[in-house]
């Protein structure tokens, strides 16, 4: 029996051919600090193209990378606000915004919002980052997401996220919803 073992063992491995060397594959290479810092000096140069869509830049609010943001329009109750800080409002959408210049960063952020109001979901998580920059400067997208969502018609507060869902690189942020006809809430 142990022959027939062997014999079908030998069979199977037939052709196979030992590795030469005795390193492991360790991922992704290490990133080009130069490559960086030429990708973070594009994303602050302004395209030609203005669009309307009521987010100015005129003035951006800096924040470090380990603060928390937490912001409430008028009107809105404590109450909700501790909710969606201590991630008891589930989020129904989620964006990324890392590695996008600040003029992609804007657009694709108003276009998720007007998606996510279309929609009437209540509550979205927008991943900003942290950008820990060489340079020793604030972050670039997540001061201007803090700046940016203060502006938006439909959000009522943003507040940093859990840190299971991003921490201090994330908002929730909390939208109004019309209640669409047949809802039943």
């Amino acid at each position: 029996m142990q022959d027939d073992d062997f014999s079908l063992f030998k069979s199977a491995i037939q052709g196979v051919k030992p590795i030469k060397h005795d390193r492991a594959e360790t991922g992704k290479p290490k990133a080009d600090r130069a490559q960086i810092a030429k990708l973070r000096q594009s994303a602050t140069v302004r395209t030609d193209v203005a669009t309307v869509d009521g987010l100015s830049d005129q003035f951006v609010i800096d924040v470090g990378p380990e603060d928390d943001l937490m912001w409430a329009r008028d009107g809105v109750q404590e109450s909700q606000i501790r909710k969606l800080k201590a991630g008891q409002i589930p989020f129904e959408g989620s964006l990324d915004l890392h590695g996008m210049t600040v003029e992609k960063a804007r657009e694709t952020l108003w276009a998720f919002l007007a998606e996510a109001t279309k929609f009437e979901i209540r509550c979205v998580r927008v991943t900003h980052g942290k950008a820990v920059r060489l340079d020793g400067k604030r972050p670039m997208i997540k001061s201007h997401v803090n700046t940016w969502l203060r502006q938006h018609p439909q959000v009522l507060g943003f507040t940093s996220c859990q840190a299971r869902h991003g921490g201090a690189g994330a908002v929730y942020v909390m939208l109004k919803r019309t209640m669409m006809e047949g809802r039943d809430e």
